[in-house]
């Protein structure tokens, strides 16, 4: 018997594979071994890592981190056919402590009456708290449980830092539309799991839109091809003529991955920023139009160009700056959907502008001296030396010297002048150039 003999264990492959027959196309169509497994090259291609690690039986507990539809719960049910261990999948939004201390016991039990460890899918982990996933530290440590995660939040938020250390991280990619097409394509021709036997004639056209359509996301995919084909009558002859028109009622309207604190919207808003910089209006205006349409919240993104015109823009054309707050203004007044306009217009006039980031590079410079450097001094000259008098008082102590107008402190106190405050100071106006040549800084910023 070979060492791959050995860990096949048909019972129980049979019930991790074996979908119900009234199961959802996406579910019957789950690939059953590596090589049935579209995308991820960089995790399962020849000699890389993931597959180097399955094929020795060196299992180590994983992390397995992508948007939806992506495979993350089929490679791990895929995982579990290659090893010889004991598979449970639970999911963190239904499972609770109690769970996961009775399959925790089970599995101590079970490896040391027969040496065979634990397979624990956790779909998505990262609803988790930290008490839960702290609760799997020990047995994963020990090696008494293999844990695979599944999440579509980055990990190194959502999961505990000594979890996430002992696990390899694997960042699932969304899969090309080449890869979507042949995965509905194969479920049009399978006649056991797929669609096979309903003579569906799809055209080239509707695998396309669907794909397109899917952004990335098998399950929604096959979704779609599967509610075009059950829902379009058949002709005379039987077969179901699956037309463009009929991808685009199935798919209704496209989805884009996108999140409000995570990665994707990070990612988008850092794409968008670097865009402007680069004076490309175009594509500013794209990743302007995909956080619009995901429902980011506009005045996030109004707030950004404002920062944007003074940190990228600055004195290379003021008027930048009064534009994104005008827009901000503008935005705030009218709401969407017409907000999109403004934000359009401001966006495209900020990416055409000339950059100049003299004034964010001056700022930091002057905040690191002040950090850094030897704190200076004002010069005699530049402090006031004239005395404000409080109306109604005499010489009041400077700490309570406050204007009974407008609560404001005096800028000066009496004897200052006496101490030299002041003296020396020469005003610019007036003079040519309305510039003086006077020390107002002992010593120049680095």
């Amino acid at each position: 018997m070979s060492p791959s003999d050995e860990l096949f264990h048909p019972f129980e492959t049979e019930d991790l594979l074996q979908a119900p027959a009234d199961a959802p196309l996406a579910v019957r169509m789950r690939p059953a071994s590596l090589d049935e497994i579209l995308g991820q090259e960089h995790l399962l291609g020849p000699g890389k890592l993931l597959r180097r690690t399955l094929a020795s039986d060196r299992l180590t507990s994983l992390m397995l981190y992508g948007p939806p539809g992506t495979g993350k719960t089929t490679l791990a049910l895929v995982i579990a056919r290659m090893t010889a261990a004991r598979y449970i999948q639970i999911n963190a939004v239904l499972s609770n402590v109690a769970e996961v201390r009775k399959i925790q016991d089970e599995a101590r039990k079970l490896l040391r009456h027969s040496r065979r460890k634990t397979v624990l899918f956790i779909d998505e982990i990262h609803r988790f708290n930290k008490a839960q996933q702290d609760i799997l530290m020990p047995d994963v440590e020990s090696g008494v449980i293999i844990l695979i995660g599944a999440t579509t939040q980055n990990p190194s938020f959502a999961i505990r830092g000594p979890l996430l250390s002992r696990s390899i991280v694997c960042e699932l990619k969304p899969l090309e539309e080449s890869h979507l097409v042949r995965i509905m394509q194969r479920a049009l021709a399978d006649p056991l799991r797929g669609l096979g036997n309903l003579k569906v004639v799809i055209e080239p056209a509707a695998l396309d839109h669907i794909a397109k359509q899917a952004s990335g996301d098998a399950r929604r995919a096959l979704n779609a091809l599967e509610m075009g084909s059950m829902t379009t009558p058949p002709d005379e002859k039987g077969a179901i003529h699956f037309t463009a028109a009929i991808a685009e009622e199935s798919c209704q309207k496209k989805i884009v991955h996108y999140d409000w604190d995570e990665d994707f919207h990070y990612d988008t808003i850092s794409a968008f920023i670097k865009s402007l910089r680069g004076s490309e209006a175009d594509a500013a205006i794209y990743w302007l139009a995909k956080m619009l349409y995901a429902g980011e919240d506009p005045r996030f993104i109004v707030r950004r160009l404002v920062i944007f015109a003074s940190e990228d823009i600055g004195n290379a054309d003021p008027r930048a700056l009064i534009l994104a707050t005008s827009a901000f203004t503008a935005v705030e007044f009218v709401g969407m959907p017409e907000a999109r306009i403004i934000l359009a217009q401001a966006v495209s006039y900020l990416a055409l502008a000339p950059k100049n980031n003299a004034s964010y590079r001056a700022i930091e410079r002057a905040t690191e001296d002040v950090k850094t450097q030897k704190t200076q001094q004002v010069p005699q000259h530049l402090r006031p030396g004239f005395h404000k008098k409080i109306e109604g008082s005499q010489d009041v102590p400077v700490h309570l010297q406050f204007s009974s107008k407008n609560k404001e402190r005096s800028s000066a106190y009496p004897g200052a002048k006496d101490l030299g405050h002041g003296k020396g100071y020469i005003g610019p106006h007036g003079r040519p150039g309305q510039k003086i040549d006077q020390e107002y800084l002992p010593q120049k910023a680095q």
